[in-house]
């Protein structure tokens, strides 16, 4: 009985050191905490910073406003020059358009005075028929009556009652008004022609034109229009043009006199580089937000334990004063002396953190569950083996 108690005795020994030893020996980091990426928001223009009093470790998400910055020196002489320019266009516009507006006022006038004398022209060139028709109807009686008094010359010549003066003046009188039924003629037959011409619209005068004074005014008046209405759609097309550049230039004098600071990632205020009222300068840092979404846990480990890992590794992360363990999966492996790997993260490593071995941890819980967000500076263990008490941790809700 006495053995069995010795050989308990030193089972239980046995069984304690073992214990002791595998939770000591078990790849483990010496520490490790929570970080994550870190972000600056710069000025977009030069101008005085108007920024509320936020205390700093305050949350903040994607888009809100943090701030702004106003410009009121902000150059706009190429804005001013842009819209002089559209003001002459304007000018010029308005120029055109008085032109052609009275140009088409004069056109209508001169259609009024060309109708007006084609009717004129008609009615004088039928007086002028008719006159024509008169004097041949003249003298074709005149003509009947010389011809009658050549005859009767005649007879009384042939009976020697008359003498040859008379007969040979009878015989001019003929002629002479036969001469003036051709030119009678002629005249009417020119007069008809001008007058069957004007009817159709065409005049016919001892000029080279076809057509009257106001026709042709109206012809090189039309012409003009034509020519103002293609100026008119030139200067109409420049001022579309200059309208789209003088908005395209409002909106970047907007841009330059004032300019909203937005959060680019939901996550911490973490520092400031500025303080309100305070003048800055182009691309000039204002803000640090940390990315809850991008946490992560970042730890040192001895060379031994290190050698052991490999990147896709299962790894448990344990939070510092709690029960809570995490599952995790190491990312990176950075080694010794990997200060530059935290110049864009929230906590940077210490001394004795630098002379081990780094190594970060994807823990997604650390991003998905509400509870566990943003534990930016958290600390805690993370191990890489199974240990003996893991089961007694699992009961605890380790």
């Amino acid at each position: 009985m006495r053995y069995t108690r010795l050989i308990v005795g030193f089972a239980l020994i046995l069984g304690a050191l073992y214990i002791i030893f595998a939770e000591q020996l078990s790849g483990a980091s010496a520490d490790a905490v929570v970080n994550a990426q870190v972000t600056t928001v710069r000025a977009p223009i030069a101008g005085t910073l108007e920024l509320p009093q936020r205390a700093l470790g305050s949350a903040v998400g994607a888009g809100e406003a943090l701030g702004s910055i106003s410009d009121l020196l902000v150059d706009n002489i190429r804005l001013n020059d842009l819209v002089q320019e559209r003001a002459v266009v304007d000018a010029q516009m308005a120029r055109l358009n008085d032109a052609i507006e009275a140009n088409r006022a004069s056109i209508e006038l001169l259609r009024e005075r060309a109708r007006i004398y084609g009717v004129e022209r008609v009615r004088q060139l039928e007086a002028q028929l008719r006159a024509a028709n008169a004097l041949v109807v003249v003298a074709e009686s005149r003509l009947g009556s010389s011809e009658t008094a050549l005859a009767r010359s005649t007879e009384l010549s042939t009976r020697g009652l008359e003498s040859a003066v008379s007969f040979e003046r009878a015989q001019s009188l003929v002629e002479t008004s036969r001469a003036e039924i051709d030119n009678a003629r002629e005249q009417a037959t020119a007069i008809e022609i001008a007058l069957q011409s004007a009817q159709r619209g065409t005049f016919l005068g001892d000029g080279y034109n076809d057509a009257p004074y106001s026709e042709q005014r109206i012809s090189e008046l039309s012409l003009r229009v034509r020519e103002l209405d293609a100026e008119l759609i030139a200067q109409e097309q420049l001022g579309a043009a200059l309208d789209q550049r003088i908005e395209a230039e409002r909106r970047r004098v907007n841009r330059l006199n004032s300019n909203a600071l937005a959060a680019n990632v939901n996550g911490l205020l973490w520092d400031r580089s500025a303080i309100d009222g305070e003048t800055v300068q182009r691309g000039e840092s204002v803000l640090r937000l940390v990315d809850c979404d991008s946490a992560f846990v970042t730890l040192s480990v001895t060379e031994n334990v290190y050698n052991r890992l490999a990147v896709g590794t299962p790894a448990r992360f344990a939070l510092g004063g709690s029960n809570i363990v995490l599952d995790g999966t190491i990312t990176r492996l950075a080694g010794s002396g990997a200060q530059s790997v935290y110049q864009s993260l929230a906590i940077a490593p210490s001394e004795r953190h630098l002379e081990r071995f780094d190594v970060a941890l994807l823990v997604p819980a650390l991003r998905s569950e509400p509870q566990l967000r943003c534990l930016i500076g958290r600390t805690g263990r993370a191990y890489f083996e199974s240990r003996p008490l893991d089961w007694i941790r699992g009961l605890m809700g380790a």
